[in-house]
């Protein structure tokens, strides 16, 4: 019975292979079949023979990275991904270009190459084509391109001609020069992210027009000028990554017209003329990070409890002033404060503490003062994430504290540590010197009873008693 059924799938299986070669319910178009054979030889090198390797791509011999459907009764390819994604994905040579016949899979949908042009030897740097994209215009909805070194020259601007695209992805890759004016035209995209290049100039006005837009990602670029109050109208936004530019300017009050972003991070450029009201209206945001900006002006120009879901909030190096304000507290969702290197003075308040979910605050590099009034719990359970060294007058109460709890790098108030050093110091009779006891109270216990009493000194006043005490029993 075993023997049977094997036979019968083996002539079950060599009849339906007669029956796609020679023509059964869906086959491939030749024209496509070819264009397709020949667009991936030109990435993966001419060795690769697809008529003997993948003699039915959208049948019984599948390639990795091909989709395929159905149109007029016809196989199409619908989808091609070129690079090292699986195991058995197609690798591209260190030769690879593009070829015309890619531009004839007339039902592209998805295109995307993934560490496919990295070869940076000799001339092998690649443009992408400037003319062909036209073709796709009418089927294509992803165009991506990630991490190729090699994948330099300017952006063409015939991108912009690809009316349903949804998605376009240049990320990490070599090129240069501006933003196409006309991806503003692009009113169908929802993702636009262009980070990791070395693309100039200005961010355009057009791209406001892409009101569907949910991510807009231009980081790590070298982008100049000032951001164009259009982009207030990207409502639909919820992530804006601008950081690590040249940007500058005022931050544009419009920007508070995006109440579903989510990610504002503008870190890492050359913003000035302080932090805008409009933010309270961005309610729905989970993150800013504008770190790394000159844009001064003061935290309480915010009323923070309006931004009850943010969790990160990094605001270092910001040449900030003035205190920072109990609204900060409100925050009940905040796992991360960043508020280090900036002018900040005052007394940094315990309400910080009561932040249910909040596992990282630093503080330092500011002029902050006074005694800090935190708990020895929350101490123990930050350790070195709560950040408040290099602040000269800052300091704790090390009579509250264990050593090895205090905040790391803080010093202890000085009056106390004045009274610690007396009490490690041996006393006896023979080296006990009434002018050091005369000093000490001096400094301490005369002022009691001096202009609403000295209260501050009691437990020094105390700590020469037990001395007192020492000294007579010995």
């Amino acid at each position: 019975m075993k023997k049977l059924f094997i036979v019968m799938f083996f002539v079950c299986l060599g009849s339906w292979r007669s029956y796609a070669q020679e023509g059964g319910e869906a086959p491939m178009e030749k024209t496509e079949l070819d264009s397709l054979f020949s667009a991936i030889q030109g990435f993966v090198g001419n060795w690769w023979n697809g008529s003997d390797l993948y003699p039915d791509p959208c049948g019984w011999t599948p390639i990795q990275g091909v989709s395929c459907d159905i149109f007029d009764g016809l196989w199409y390819v619908t989808a091609l991904n070129i690079g090292p994604t699986h195991d058995n994905s197609l690798a591209c040579s260190p030769n690879a270009h593009f070829r015309q016949q890619l531009f004839e899979l007339k039902h592209l949908k998805t295109l995307s190459f993934f560490s496919c042009f990295v070869s940076t030897k000799g001339n092998n740097s690649v443009s992408l084509p400037t003319g062909e994209w036209l073709k796709l215009a009418g089927s294509l909805e992803s165009l991506e391109f990630r991490s190729n070194a090699a994948l330099t020259g300017q952006i063409p601007g015939s991108l912009g001609s690809l009316s349903k695209l949804q998605s376009l992805v240049l990320l990490h890759n070599g090129f240069v020069g501006e933003i196409p004016e006309n991806f503003g035209d692009l009113i169908k995209l929802k993702r636009l992210v262009l980070a990791g290049n070395s693309l100039t100039g200005p961010i355009a006005q057009n791209l406001g027009r892409l009101s569907e837009l949910l991510i807009l990602d231009l980081s790590r670029n070298s982008l100049s000028g000032s951001l164009p109050s259009s982009l207030g109208n990207l409502t639909s936004l919820l992530k804006l990554d601008l950081s690590d530019n040249k940007l500058s300017g005022i931050l544009p009050s419009e920007l508070g017209n995006m109440r579903n972003l989510t990610l504002l991070d503008l870190s890492n450029n050359s913003f000035y003329g302080g932090l805008r009201q409009s933010f309270e209206k961005m309610n729905s945001l989970q993150e800013i990070i504008l770190s790394n900006n000159p844009i001064g002006g003061e935290l309480d120009s915010i009323n923070w409890k309006n931004l009850r879901n943010l969790a990160i909030l990094d605001l270092s190096d910001m040449g900030l002033e003035g205190d920072v304000p109990d609204s900060l507290s409100e925050l009940k969702s905040l796992r991360f404060l960043g508020l280090s290197h900036n002018n900040l003075t005052g007394n940094p308040s315990p309400k910080l503490a009561t932040l249910p979910f909040v596992s990282a605050i630093y503080l330092f590099g500011n002029n902050l003062s006074g005694d800090l009034k935190f708990s020895e719990k929350f101490y123990g359970k930050m350790g070195r994430r709560f950040g408040a060294w290099d602040n000269p007058n800052l300091c704790y109460p090390i009579g509250m504290l264990a050593a090895s709890t205090a905040p790391y790098g803080v010093k202890p108030c000085e009056e106390e540590e004045e009274v610690v050093k007396l009490m490690k110091k041996p006393i006896s009779k023979a080296n006990f010197d009434m002018r050091n006891w005369n000093l000490a109270v001096s400094k301490g216990c005369s002022v009691i009873g001096i202009e609403g009493f000295g209260w501050k000194f009691v437990g020094k006043t105390l700590t020469m008693v037990l001395l007192m005490n020492m000294f007579v029993m010995k």
